[in-house]
């Protein structure tokens, strides 16, 4: 084994005047589904927890629906060895990340790692700084599929720079890795990330509530509400392969309501974002359950357009989203910010959207569509009439419209 060591430290030193080897292609052709261990457990994190949320996974039905990656966020590693390689914490993982990854994919599901940039993790863990090959290498040979990346205790490192050795050490190592970029949008990465990975956060972190932030001091959390309006101008970088990240779902934590959950869902689906629970599966109530699993709502999230949504108007908490669909259809969400029911009188005709970025133009004066309710499941009648209904407060009406 420490032959083997001593062979990659090699390697690696050989690959470090490379000329950079693009990202991975032909993976994250929709955006990525998946559950990531922080939202809920941070660093209590363990061989058998992700087992059994491997387990519910499958056994709710969310595999079926969709969601492939099981991603152990921070603190599962201790420190490194004589040659600089990771250490699993062997208490909480005593049989190994290779043995784990391989359960994983046992369920017919995918397994991701988180590692940073820095030379400590957020949590204070062992970074990936001046290990990129070895760890790349590492997570090769254990079989993982995703990496998320983040950038804390980086000092004065180049954030393009960083992200971009450790995709190329990713890619030299040879396994196929979906890389998460999380860097918070800091240095804009939608600008220069394309060609680096397949997505990259746009924001700082998530918070379980609505509408609100969370202030430590140094740093701030955010709300659903506050994530969704950081996003303006930003739906032109997204697409097939590279992805806008909002962050993970914070759908079934805390203490957000079955409306708050629809509108939060929701609206990850119409800005093709990443699909990424965060909550306890083990023991989801029902409602939390159908969210998670909506096939309309997913459906609209893994168009092959992947087109994100564009906002098309806001009135006073009252907002309207249009997303085009293949083969001519369309997504609309009416998102009702406030905490009180609004009533919405929607004109079709009146209400003409050219959407010059997708190049589609929704015109119900020259195409009938009908209109279904990805939520309730039902038809709604066609764009021929006004829609005039109450929207409950901090819900959604969401629908998917089908040339008539």
């Amino acid at each position: 084994m420490r032959t083997i060591k001593l062979l990659v430290l090699t390697i690696s030193l050989l690959f470090a005047s490379t000329v950079f080897a693009q990202k991975f292609e032909e993976l994250a052709l929709t955006p990525p589904m998946g559950w990531n261990s922080w939202n809920t457990f941070a660093c209590n994190v363990s061989e058998d927890m992700i087992k059994e949320m491997a387990d519910a996974i499958v056994e709710s039905g969310m595999r079926d629906a969709g969601y492939e990656y099981v991603v152990i966020d921070d603190c599962w590693q201790i420190g490194r060895d004589s040659l600089g390689f990771i250490i699993v914490d062997p208490e909480r993982f005593p049989s190994g990340m290779k043995a784990l990854a391989d359960y994983v994919h046992s369920k017919d599901l995918k397994f991701g790692i988180y590692s940073c940039a820095g030379i400590k993790t957020c949590a204070g863990r062992p970074g990936s700084r001046g290990h990129e090959y070895q760890d790349a290498y590492t997570y090769a040979q254990w079989g993982v599929d995703y990496l998320k990346y983040d950038w804390c205790f980086t000092e004065d490192q180049n954030a393009k720079a960083s992200y971009r050795l450790m995709s190329e050490k990713l890619r030299e190592a040879g396994h196929p890795i979906v890389f998460s970029l999380c860097e918070w949008g800091t240095y804009k990465p939608w600008e220069w990330a394309k060609e680096i990975g397949h997505l990259w956060r746009t924001t700082g972190d998530i918070y379980a509530c609505f509408d609100c932030v969370e202030d430590h001091g140094t740093w701030k959390s955010w709300g659903t509400m506050q994530i969704l309006d950081m996003q303006d101008g930003l739906r032109e970088y997204a697409g097939p392969g590279h992805w806008n990240d909002p962050d993970m779902l914070e759908v079934g934590v805390g203490s957000l309501t079955d409306n708050e959950n629809r509108a939060h869902f929701s609206m990850w689906a119409m800005l093709a974002a990443p699909l990424i629970a965060g909550n306890d599966l083990r023991n989801m109530t029902e409602e939390v359950r159908k969210v998670l699993t909506n096939a309309d709502v997913i459906s609209v999230n893994q168009d092959a357009l992947g087109i994100q949504a564009l906002k098309y108007k806001a009135d006073n908490g009252l907002e309207t989203w249009f997303k085009p669909l293949e083969n001519g259809k369309w997504a609309v969400c009416f998102l009702n910010r406030n905490t009180e029911p609004v009533k919405l009188n929607f004109d079709w005709a009146a209400n003409i959207v050219n959407d010059e970025f997708a190049k589609r133009i929704f015109d119900s004066n020259k195409t009938t569509y009908t209109m279904k309710n990805v939520w309730t499941g039902k038809k709604e009648g066609s764009t021929k009439k006004t829609l005039s209904t109450e929207i409950p407060g901090r819900d959604v009406l969401m629908l998917i419209l089908n040339e008539d």
